[in-house]
């Protein structure tokens, strides 16, 4: 959830220690810090609270100079958001500092251990125990330190570790926290997610839990295994453009990124469907396994989640296999009934989220094969996989999921179709139906998009709600579950999603004239019963808000304010009416004043429990 950035060799570190910070500010943070070893030998720290922007200026009027350092952007854990609890940290000599992602789970016991040895702390963290447990081991190799204080360690962490003693080293680790380390003709770079690194290397290695890497200021990397001894791993190349990386004029990544969409949908379904087959060949390892599996499970947390559920109505409705959707962060605690008949899809946006990571061991260790769909080539939940499916959006830097998620739906409904035609279900002609009505997705985005002055309108009328109920039956039901996701994460409305048969039992007595109601009433096969759920809301006072198919001009008699979406089957309607919501959450945050790239309290990549 944190940023761990590092650099050591030729030249300044902290102009690469800042922009890297910078470029991680989509993460999430409260707080944040760098330390530079000074050309002179000694270490300098400097931490600020709030912006990136803040600590930038410290550094300047402090002339920080050195060739190597680390930085770290916190995400509060242990200890409120503060100066003194911001990294780096370092250990009672002043001459090692420490910058961690993840959770330590025993450092009170370490800590309390420490004092009693004499050791001070100068914060609440559980981060600050490592630089004394390293302080404790060193005696001149860096390396050895490290391994020696991570063995003490119960938890998850990815670390950056310098010494004034060692001007020209980076020793860095991880568990079940990424980190990413590269190398150029300039020196050696560290992150905690490779969009740091890519304007300096686009040919990383993600290392492995409990690897040690230690980084030199000629650009040389050592790679050293559980086992302390050396290997060589295999570099990842990152495609991704850099100028996504950028806002390139609009006011903000979130619309950016929403406006990025039709290209997204059209690069994730490219080259899936061919003479009325699908292709999947990164499955082709599992191809005859897949023809015996009896069920699906499919994880995901948040966002990812929620394309899981649709995916769930793709996959019954095409393949015929019955499916499950856990909440991964539930999953895991769970016992559950999977074995070697049970394909197990895991979504996660960055291929590192905690929960989800630990649900794809859990199911391989039952026996089921998974398959995940991420959008992070290289990430650990693509490589703890049996097979990886890139959802091909690029780099999402909005908290909020928006470009993701539709890729992950377009990808998952082809998966869907993969797995149909393998089942039987399906068949040429099918397909090549569904390949041409997916494939005109990307304009009825664009059209949507051009709906923006309606959708403002719309959130004006809600914006000084004090919660929003949001009902759809079937796939826009499940579309209505984003919607209110979207509305919470970053205008901090309270909303909520009802099927709309359900309202009746129980939900119906929260509506009056203080409750907008927004309904996704497209053309479907339940489109008469949204209907009668529209008549029932509005006589109990509601104001109502409409998603509806272009052309339905009745809706207009039954609601105060309609979003029209062009018309589309069904099943591929998630693709279009999300779009929409994700509009109308954006437009009442920016009325009610909120950052819609950061919000509050959120990380975009949860990487702890």
């Amino acid at each position: 959830m944190c940023g761990i950035v590092g650099f050591v060799g030729r030249g300044d570190a902290k102009d690469f220690l800042i922009k890297g910070l910078l470029t991680l500010e989509y993460r999430g943070y409260d707080s944040a810090g760098v330390a530079v070893v000074r050309e002179k030998g000694d270490l300098e720290v400097i931490c600020r609270k709030g912006k990136v922007a803040e600590l930038s200026r410290a550094v300047k009027e402090l002339n920080v100079t050195g060739s190597c350092g680390i930085g770290h952007t916190r995400w509060a854990t242990h200890g409120e958001p503060s100066e003194v609890n911001a990294h780096p940290h370092i250990d009672c000599t002043g001459n090692i500092a420490v910058v961690h992602n993840g959770i330590i789970e025993n450092f009170m016991e370490l800590k309390e251990e420490l004092l009693s040895r004499g050791h001070a702390f100068a914060s609440e963290t559980d981060t600050e125990v490592i630089a004394h447990l390293i302080e404790e081991s060193y005696e001149g190799d860096l390396v050895q330190a490290l391994r020696a204080a991570t063995s003490r360690l119960i938890g998850a962490y990815g670390l950056a570790v310098v010494h004034s003693d060692c001007p020209d080293e980076i020793a860095v680790t991880r568990k079940e926290s990424p980190i990413v380390v590269g190398n150029s003709v300039k020196g050696a770079f560290v992150g905690s997610d490779p969009i740091a690194l890519i304007d300096y290397t686009r040919d990383v290695v993600y290392l492995e839990d409990d690897c040690i890497a230690l980084l030199h200021g000629d650009g040389k990397i050592d790679y050293y295994g559980p086992d302390a001894e050396p290997y060589y791993p295999e570099p990842t190349h990152i495609d991704w453009d850099a100028e996504t990386a950028s806002r390139t004029g609009f006011p903000d990544f979130m619309l950016k990124e929403i406006y990025e969409q039709p290209r997204v949908v059209s690069d994730t379904i490219a080259g899936r469907f061919a003479d009325g087959a699908m292709s999947f060949p990164e499955l082709e390892e599992l191809d005859s396994w897949l023809d015996t599996i009896d069920g699906i499970t499919i994880v995901g947390c948040g966002t990812s989640y929620h394309a899981g559920l649709i995916a769930r109505e793709f996959l019954e409705r095409w393949a015929r296999i019955p499916v499950s959707v856990e909440v991964a962060s539930e999953f895991r605690y769970r016992s559950p009934i999977l074995d070697d008949r049970t394909l197990v899809i895991a979504i996660t946006q960055s291929g590192e989220t905690a929960d989800t990571l630990e649900a794809i061991k859990i199911a391989r260790s039952l026996g089921a094969k998974a398959i995940t769909l991420t959008n992070v080539i290289g990430s650990r939940a693509a490589r703890e996989s049996d097979a990886f499916l890139n959802i091909r959006a690029n780099i999402e830097i909005s908290v909020a999921a928006t470009k993701s998620f539709l890729a992950q739906v377009a990808l998952l409904a082809c998966l869907a179709m993969h797995l149909g035609v393998k089942c039987g279900k399906l068949g040429s002609e099918d397909i090549a139906r569904f390949a041409a009505e997916i494939a005109a997705v990307p304009a009825q985005i664009t059209q949507i998009l051009n709906e923006r002055p309606e959708i403002l309108r719309c959130a004006k009328a809600c914006s000084k709600a004090h919660s929003v109920m949001f009902i759809g039956r079937g796939f826009g039901y499940v579309s209505c579950k984003e919607g209110a996701l979207k509305l919470k994460e970053i205008s901090y409305l309270h909303a909520e999603a009802y099927p709309a048969g359900e309202i009746k039992h129980g939900p119906i007595a929260l509506i009056d004239e203080s409750v907008p109601v927004v309904v996704i009433a497209t053309k479907s096969d339940t489109y008469e019963k949204v209907v009668s759920n529209i008549i029932e809301v509005r006589t109990r006072g509601a104001k109502i808000v409409a998603i509806a198919t272009e052309g339905d001009e009745s809706i207009r008699k039954l609601t105060d304010y309609v979003i029209y979406v062009p018309e589309i089957p069904d099943c591929f309607s998630p693709l279009t009416t999300s779009v929409a919501l994700q509009l109308f959450a954006r437009e009442i945050a920016l009325i009610k004043g909120c950052d819609v790239d950061q919000p509050r309290n959120l990380a975009k990549s949860v990487t702890v429990e």
